[in-house]
């Protein structure tokens, strides 16, 4: 194992590509559009009352989006879903609005868009921390969607499936 004393860029890069983490894509809707970004950095804040965060950089529409419009939606991809990864993450060149271009979208009662037979967390704002370059959003969970599949992990700069190890 190495120790570093001062860390540079590149070395936390790689030392987070040890890091697995399921693949998700944060959706909104409102006043500030209509914008979706794909996210690793995802997990639960608390049971009590249900809540969950999600880092999102200043740079994209997404964050700006998601703050003016107070609501999003954490829709966990299936292990299927690396093409929609991409679309999210801006590596095909879709504009937002050709993003929801598929009819696998529906929503919740509440407004942000949701894939269809998925895991998804529709989340009201709670709290927003600047962090140098990113949003945490602290969301508070308001619906679910459980879904059945395994989800998409991304583990070492590669998209893997996730095996269970009884």
């Amino acid at each position: 194992m190495t120790v570093i004393d001062k860390t540079t860029r590149e070395e936390f890069l790689s030392a987070m590509s040890n890091v697995a983490n399921s693949v998700t894509v944060v959706t909104t809707d409102g006043p500030g559009g209509r914008h979706g970004a794909t996210v690793s950095s995802f997990c639960s804040v608390s049971a009590d009352p249900p809540q969950v965060l999600v880092c999102l950089n200043h740079s994209g529409n997404t964050a700006n989006a998601v703050v003016q419009n107070g609501v999003f939606c954490v829709n966990v991809l299936p292990e299927t879903g690396r093409d929609l990864a991409t679309l999210f993450a801006g590596q095909t060149g879709a504009q937002d609005i050709d993003k929801f271009s598929d009819d696998t979208w529906g929503k919740f009662d509440t407004a942000p868009p949701r894939l269809e037979g998925v895991t998804a967390f529709q989340c009201r704002v709670r709290e927003t921390v600047n962090a140098s370059s990113h949003y945490v959003i602290i969301g508070e969970v308001l619906e679910i969607a459980q879904g059945d599949t395994a989800p998409l992990i991304y583990l070492n700069r590669k998209f893997c499936k996730t095996v269970a190890l009884d």
